[in-house]
């Protein structure tokens, strides 16, 4: 059976999301943000650390699409859902600008 890519989005409790990439399809995978952006997630949900209900739901999902492909609709989520704008997201790469996309990220 061919491995099943897919990008997802996880909604914390306070609406802010993360967009992420599983390149096995598995449904337990919830990502693996970096350490700063683990931090942040923690310190935005210190209340809830007992108690924390996220939802996960898949943007895009491929059987055929290369690794490069995944990554690439990843990075193009990732801008039009703005999960990497602090104000909305988790996601610390692509760059966020105000101005609009830096070029080279």
């Amino acid at each position: 059976m061919p491995r099943r890519k897919q990008v997802y989005k996880i909604t914390y409790p306070n609406g802010k999301i993360y967009v992420g990439l599983d390149v096995t399809g598995t449904l337990a995978y919830f990502g693996s943000p970096s350490n700063r952006g683990k931090e942040q997630i923690a310190a935005d949900h210190i209340d809830q650390r007992l108690d924390l209900t996220v939802r996960k739901q898949i943007l895009w999902e491929s059987e055929t699409a290369t690794d490069a492909e995944a990554r690439a609709m990843e990075v193009k989520l990732i801008r039009e859902t703005g999960a990497n704008n602090p104000a909305i997201g988790y996601n610390l790469s692509p760059r966020w600008s105000e101005l609009g996309p830096l070029s080279g990220h």
